[in-house]
Order: structure tokens, then C-alpha cells, then sequence
């Protein structure tokens, strides 16, 4: 018996590399590594059935690791933008422009 290959393992690779590069996009990383867990999840089933009669577990396994690290590192983005807009947005709220500009220039490093 041939084997087939697993429905969404391309997929779940291309949404894992997708939530990777939109972790700087505010939500789109987090919209696409979800998917892809949810795909995986899926195929996972399937494959667990039947390993002998699937083939591309391998792009399954390594597309719900990147969908991971992505949902991971857009949350901490989201939570940096977060807190960067907590102590600059404050600031430029008051209407102080002397606040402001010691505001941006501690947040650049100068």
C-alpha cells in the first residue's frame, strides 16, 4: 500500500512560518499559529490511527513547534508594545513637551 500524504502537514508548516513572521504584526501571528495548532491537531489524529499509511509527519511535527514559538513570541510583543506604551503613552497624554521629549529620549538610549 502506497502511502498518502498527511492533508495539512504543508499547511500547518507554511501557517508555523507564517505566525513566526507576523509576531511583529500585533494579532496576525497569534491568528496563525491557533490555525495551524488546529490543523496539526487534526493530522495528528489522523496519523496516530494509522502511521504506516501517512507520510509527512515530519512537516506536521515541525510546522506545530514554529506555530508555537510564534504564538509565544507575539505575546511577548504585544506585551513589550504594551508596556512601552504604558510609560510613553502617559507621558504623551499629559501634553508636557518636555516630558515628552525626555520620555523619547530615555527611551532611545540617549
Amino acid at each position: 500500500m502506497e502511502k498518502q500524504k498527511l492533508p495539512n502537514s504543508l499547511a500547518v508548516l507554511i501557517l508555523g512560518i507564517l505566525s513566526i513572521v507576523g509576531c511583529c504584526f500585533y494579532f496576525s501571528g497569534v491568528v496563525f499559529g491557533i490555525i495551524a495548532l488546529v490543523l496539526a491537531k487534526k493530522d495528528n489524529a489522523l496519523y496516530i490511527v494509522n502511521p504506516d499509511g501517512y507520510d509527512g509527519y515530519s512537516n506536521l511535527k515541525t510546522g506545530k513547534l514554529l506555530a508555537i514559538i510564534g504564538i509565544v513570541l507575539n505575546v511577548v510583543t504585544i506585551v513589550l508594545f504594551g508596556v512601552m506604551f504604558a510609560m510613553i503613552g502617559s507621558v504623551i497624554f499629559s501634553g508636557d513637551q518636555q516630558a515628552i521629549q525626555e520620555a523619547l529620549k530615555d527611551a532611545m538610549g540617549q
